[in-house]
């Protein structure tokens, strides 16, 4: 969370090296070929999903013409996350996280099968979705904090770790970009049970890549007879302890609940304000996509995680003040236009935020920290999709968003008075693994007020 650049690496520390802005160095993580196999794979994978999100959300929509379903099944899709991730976290830290996410993946393609096969039937009920929604809930509590926990394995040297993190955020987008744009298109020719089945026929390609990875079995230093529920206890005391990780989860979980829940209104914004159809509503959310690949971009050419403090409570008032804007907006182009601001501030925030968790967590305590962050973006992302959805219903989703976007700005003020203290906390963390290179080589500093601003 400090502000001076400096590289570092695992061994020992060196001087930083010059800036680059070449592709080469903007894809260094994929020089790890187990990476390269995961993002080859999930690239393919997660157009399938945003395809799904899109093509649920019309499905819904088109069925019911109900905001409140609309945040009802967002509702379903995602509580289980809250409920299961810690104890998730728990199980990702004592079990084999390859295999693991190869039975997610596995479970995952059923899933859409399912739905595909439902909708292309014209048997489809509201509650087929959302008891489909549930299931892939179930699975997503488990896929997310060993997926988040697994880029540690498939990236050993420290130093890339930011960068695939990075590059994972920007994989999503790119997704987030194309799924919805060709969802849209396919919605409208031909229905939404062929997102559906898009989706399930790409689980193949990561699973494909799962199975190719050659992983170096991870030394676990919990014995299988271990007390799960004391474990538990100990993930929950370090996260609500070390304010540093308490703090960034805090805000995540905040803006996941006033302002992600957007995406399960849109579709009342192209259709209701915009007066269009799939077409639109894949417009906007393809613009938030952009925005998001953009903001991680940026990451992905930074050289080091220090400075990315500052990043998580400038990049959520961004969001807030986008949603806001938003809100208020009647003209198609002005509001792809905050559409873009709002999903570059809130990926810029999520990928910093995962970013220096992954950096500063205890390796053993890695899948319990993550599935807090899987919790705090995830599960409660449920609450706001309901409480967005019956908000709406009341005041309509145009003061939904405002009150949304409020909330956002007030809890990265918040965050950003804490800074200063957070900063000193996480300091000792990156002396010890050699982020602040000239302090482990041992080079002498009076005191903590010998350093310069930011640091």
């Amino acid at each position: 969370m400090t502000d001076r650049a400096t590289e570092h690496s695992d061994k020992s520390p060196t001087p930083a090296a010059a800036p680059s802005t070449g592709l080469a160095f903007m894809l260094r993580a994929l020089a790890h070929k187990n990476y390269r196999l995961f993002f080859a794979g999930q690239s393919i994978s997660l157009i399938g999903t945003w395809m799904t999100r899109i093509a649920t959300s019309w499905l819904v929509y088109r069925l019911t013409g109900s905001a409140l379903l609309l945040g009802v099944v967002g509702f379903a899709g995602q509580i289980p996350s809250f409920v299961l991730a810690p104890l998730a976290g728990v199980l990702v830290d004592r079990w084999n996280r390859h295999r693991l996410l190869v039975v997610t993946q596995v479970l995952a393609l059923l899933q859409s099968l399912a739905l595909a096969l439902l909708a292309l039937s014209g048997l489809i009920k509201i509650w087929h979705v959302i008891v489909l929604s549930v299931f892939q809930g179930l699975i997503n509590a488990f896929d997310m904090p060993a997926r988040q926990a697994f880029v540690v394995e498939m990236v050993e040297k420290r130093a890339d770790l930011a960068n695939a993190i990075a590059l994972n955020s920007s994989m999503v987008n790119a997704a987030r970009l194309l799924g919805p744009s060709i969802g849209g298109v396919v919605i409208a020719a031909v229905g939404e049970g062929w997102c559906f089945m898009f989706d399930a026929v790409s689980y193949l390609a990561v699973i494909a890549s799962l199975s190719a990875m050659k992983i170096t079995p991870r030394i676990l230093k919990t014995k299988n007879g271990a007390n799960i529920l004391q474990q538990l206890r100990e993930g929950w005391t370090y996260v609500v302890r070390f304010a540093p990780i308490r703090n960034v989860l805090l805000l995540l979980a905040l803006v996941s609940l006033v302002g992600i829940p957007y995406t399960v209104l849109m579709p009342v914004f192209a259709n209701d304000r915009f007066h269009g159809g799939p077409g639109t509503l894949g417009l906007l959310m393809a613009a938030s996509g952009v925005g998001a690949l953009v903001g991680v971009m940026f990451l992905a050419r930074r050289t080091t995680v220090l400075g990315l403090g500052k990043f998580i409570p400038l990049m959520a008032g961004t969001f807030g003040a986008g949603l806001i804007l938003f809100s208020f907006s009647r003209v198609l182009w002005l509001s792809l236009a905050l559409m873009f601001v709002s999903g570059l501030g809130f990926m810029v925030q999520m990928a910093a935020s995962n970013t220096v968790l992954q950096t500063i967590v205890d390796e053993d305590k890695r899948g319990r920290v993550m599935s807090f962050y899987t919790m705090a973006f995830m599960g409660t992302a449920p609450f706001g999709s309901l409480l967005a959805g019956t908000v709406a219903a009341r005041i309509g989703a145009p003061h939904t968003l405002l009150f949304g976007g409020i909330g956002c700005i007030l809890g990265a003020l918040w965050f950003a008075s804490s800074l200063p203290a957070l900063r000193r906390d996480v300091r000792p963390i990156y002396v010890k693994i050699g982020i602040l290179p000239e302090i482990a080589a041992g080079i002498h500093q009076t005191s903590e007020l010998s350093v310069p601003p930011g640091a």
